[in-house]
């Protein structure tokens, strides 16, 4: 259908034709209606809509990149906006999934389905440069960042994660990706050494000193020992060879 928008320019208007557009489709923008088109719904349309309510749902990081491993054939109409309600995600995130789905064009229902699609999360993740002995300090200078799919290295270490509070747990050989349990937290206290306690009342403080029974990393909670009672307690390791105590 054929409308016609009369513009006014003081005492004239100007009739502007615009062929095919509904009232809803109809956007104001500077005093001036702007038209949207009926367009099919297709393959490409809802993948990425998949992609982003997944990416969404699991919160995800990195680009993920979906592929139907059914044959799916799009409605056969065209509608101003089209819509992939997910009703079912999986329980996990995995490379390949179930999604029980509606589609919907201009909010009507047209169809409802279950999409079974492979997926790939890509991302940057580090691999060792060189060898890495035990207990040496993170250092990304002698790593090299790789892209990989983490949904099927689910283990190894994105790019975003490991700093210098972080020391390598095991060697490593030059060209291994590392995984989650290649690297820990370097610890402040270490087992058998003596730390500071700070024990801390309201606005009082007191320092004493005891014995490490255990390692320790910024933020854990370790058992410490009073060398003359040889009473056990527990601390918050604070700093290096420090802990503190609250009552």
């Amino acid at each position: 259908m054929t409308r016609f928008t009369p513009i006014f320019f003081g005492l004239f208007a100007l009739t502007i034709v615009v062929p095919g557009v509904s009232p809803r489709a109809r956007a104001e923008l500077g005093g001036v209606p702007v038209a949207t088109f009926a367009t099919p719904f297709t393959r490409d349309d809802l993948l990425a809509q998949l992609g982003q309510k997944i990416t969404t749902h699991f919160n995800l990081e990195g680009e993920l990149q979906l592929e139907l491993i059914r044959a799916w054939v799009p409605p056969a109409r065209v509608a101003e906006s089209w819509e992939v309600a997910v009703l079912e995600f999986p329980t996990l995130v995995s490379a390949s999934m179930l999604l029980r789905c509606r589609v919907l064009a201009d909010a009507v229902p047209v169809a409802e389905t279950t999409f079974v699609v492979r997926a790939q999360l890509w991302r940057d993740a580090w691999a060792a440069r060189q060898p890495l002995a035990v207990g040496t300090t993170f250092d990304p200078s002698v790593l090299e960042v790789r892209r990989v799919d983490l949904l099927r290295e689910r283990d190894v270490l994105p790019a975003a994660v490991g700093d210098r509070s972080h020391i390598f747990a095991r060697t490593l050989p030059p060209g291994r990706l590392l995984t989650w349990r290649d690297i820990t937290r370097r610890p402040l206290v270490r087992k058998g050494d003596l730390v500071e306690v700070i024990a801390i009342d309201g606005s009082l403080a007191v320092t004493m000193k005891a014995m490490a029974m255990e390692n320790g990393a910024q933020g854990d909670t370790v058992t410490v020992r009073n060398p003359e009672s040889r009473r056990d307690f527990a601390a918050l390791v604070v700093e290096e060879n420090r802990v503190q105590v609250r009552f």
